[in-house]
């Protein structure tokens, strides 16, 4: 063993060594081998609470906060028992039953006891850091599963112009990080529309945004040309007459779609009251093309319906009916082969396309009156404000100077080493992090401000992508230093998880890192993918700014932590049980930081 001394974790190095998953394991401080206990987590233990309590209501609540975890874990108000209880006392027999809850996922409880606070419940510590830290067990083989359900993403800001702006990136990431979400929890995802504009694919391409591009398909073609058949036979369909006083028609138009007729009929809620008539029209220079044999223009034809049933083009619906087919095209991908009878359709929209993607959702009712258009959920995002703009910026324009500002702010904090052609795949990852961050870790029905003034991105805010990436980074240098010292026999190797004495976490940090991040993880991604029913209307709300936030708060208690405690100390071997229970900590808590980035397509960096 080398000589005594305090190593201590630099800043800069070479990426991870280990990969340390977050699981359960056996029994008692020290962690035995693996006896097929499940995982335990939040929702399991509440559940179990609020059932040894024998009352419907949801009593208990999670403490998460430093200060009150210091002496509970759970807390059943005092405000909430005295509703429940006669005099708000509860009995002798269900506090006991409370001290010896237990069941698959559930926290051993270690004490229950009245509190001014109200019911307050410590779980067994080193227990839960040994289920949650323990070996895995030996993976049974299984076949791929087929996919839990099936979504279409609906992005209509890329069927805007060639030019994107900063407002269509704010629905655009948030598709791309909900897709991700989804299919982490098993859930098979459709990305439309594909994309055909070089330039939006460029300005994707640097976000990471993974985007399936082409042109539709061969089908494409013979699908817009049902729909115009459907339109020509649809009742809600009728001739553009010019009755006395009404406003006057575009000389162009060839129907009305009526829209608000058909919401009334159908009972539907939530929809713009302004919808009410839908123009179809041709292009000017194509109504001379568009006659009957006889000569008569297309005017003078009876019935416009039979027209429609023809193929010619149209402008403005030609491109609505394109944009349907897509949807039908992808739809349809998802049941093909029995994969399921219908999948939900979210249209992932700014608040300025909300009006124009009202009027495709109803267009695609009346077209294909089936059960997947019935489906159809909008998720709004608020509107993207930029600040003092000299002119109007496109979305290159925004990601090239968030670019240009974490270089500068790289430069300022690192020095020379950050001009060092190494940092330039550094450089770009943190701008990528700036970015969604920027445009994700908001609510999306709230609205963002973007400011671009020079100070407005730095590595030192602790509510950043760069902040999160610097901590994530911070874990990598840990390991790769613990792993050089292995090599260099200052340490021995890590002992394996049935081995590690868990009993040696008594940090307050240590606690906090597991219970407010590796325990609620996995829900915390459920409820992040969670795709609710409208209660009324087509609007749905969605956690999708839960990761953000996740990420940017377990970054504080981490550093916090880290910047408190010397994880690699003396190389005694009286200290080597606290050194390997917390390197095990801290693998796992890495781990987590990849899982939820993954969902950001942000890569992990090795240094900073």
């Amino acid at each position: 063993m080398a000589a005594a001394h305090r190593l201590r974790e630099p800043g800069r190095a070479s990426g991870p060594v280990m990969s340390l998953p977050v699981r359960t394991g056996g029994s008692g401080g020290r962690a035995p081998m693996e006896t097929g206990e499940s995982r335990p987590g939040v929702a399991a233990t509440l559940q179990a609470l609020n059932g040894a309590l024998g009352r419907p209501a949801a009593l208990w609540v999670k403490e998460s906060g430093a200060r009150n975890l210091r002496h509970r874990d759970f807390l059943a108000p005092r405000a909430a028992l005295s509703a429940a209880f006669p005099g708000g006392q509860v009995p002798p027999d269900v506090v006991a039953g409370v001290t010896s809850l237990g069941g698959p996922g559930v926290l051993a409880v270690r004490g229950c006891q009245e509190t001014p606070a109200g019911l307050a419940v410590q779980v067994r510590r080193p227990e839960a850091f040994r289920r949650l830290l323990g070996p895995l067990p030996a993976p049974a083989p299984a076949p791929a599963p087929a996919p839990a359900g099936w979504a279409v993403l609906h992005c209509p800001a890329l069927r805007g112009p060639a030019a994107l702006r900063p407002r269509h990136l704010r629905p655009l990431l948030l598709a791309d990080h909900l897709a991700q979400l989804l299919r982490a929890q098993g859930v098979g995802v459709r990305l439309v529309p594909a994309l055909a504009e070089e330039g939006s694919r460029e300005v994707l391409r640097q976000l990471r945004v993974d985007w399936p591009s082409g042109s539709g398909g061969s089908a494409l073609p013979d699908a817009v040309a049902a729909l115009k058949r459907a339109l020509g036979r649809s009742p809600c369909s009728t001739a553009c007459e010019q009755g006395p006083g009404a406003a006057a028609l575009p000389e162009d138009a060839i129907c009305k779609v009526h829209l608000r007729s058909f919401v009334e009929q159908q009972g539907l809620a939530g929809y713009d009251p302004n919808l009410d008539v839908l123009l179809v029209w041709f292009e000017p220079e194509a109504q001379a093309a568009w006659c009957r044999p006889d000569g008569a223009g297309w005017r003078g034809m009876a019935n416009p319906r039979v027209l429609l049933s023809m193929s010619f083009l149209l402008s403005v619906t030609e491109g609505k009916l394109r944009s349907l087919a897509e949807l039908q095209q992808a739809v349809l991908q998802c049941t093909a082969g029995g994969q399921g009878s219908c999948c939900s359709i979210v249209h992932v929209v700014s608040c300025e396309e909300e009006f124009q993607q009202q009027q495709l959702d109803l267009l695609w009712r009346i077209l294909d009156p089936g059960a997947h258009t019935a489906l159809q959920k909008h998720l709004v995002c608020g509107p993207v404000k930029v600040t003092n703009p000299s002119s109007p910026i496109r979305a290159d324009q925004y990601f090239q100077l968030r670019k240009r500002q974490m270089y500068k702010a790289s430069v300022m904090k690192y020095g020379e080493l950050a001009q060092d052609e190494a940092w330039t795949e550094v450089i770009d990852t943190l701008t990528v992090a700036a970015v969604r961050f920027e445009m994700l870790s908001t609510a999306h029905r709230s609205q963002i401000t973007l400011d671009l003034e020079d100070g407005s991105i730095s590595t030192k805010g602790t509510k950043s992508g760069a902040f999160v990436m610097y901590n994530c980074a911070r874990l990598a240098t840990l390991f790769d230093t613990y792993q050089r010292a292995v090599e260099q026999g200052t340490y021995p190797p890590l002992p394996p998880a049935s081995e590690l004495n868990f009993s040696c976490l008594r940090e307050e940090g240590e606690w906090l890192l597991l219970f407010n991040y590796l325990l609620p993880f996995p829900e915390v991604l459920q409820q992040a993918a969670q795709l609710p029913t409208p209660t009324k209307g087509i609007r749905i709300t969605a956690n999708t700014e839960t990761v953000c936030k996740f990420l940017i708060q377990l970054s504080m208690d981490f550093s916090s932590y880290y910047n408190r405690v010397h994880v690699l100390g003396e190389p005694f071997p009286h200290l080597f049980d606290q050194m390997f229970a917390r390197l095990r900590l801290l693998g796992a808590v890495r781990d987590v930081f990849h899982s939820a980035l993954a969902t950001l397509h942000l890569p992990p960096l090795s240094q900073i």
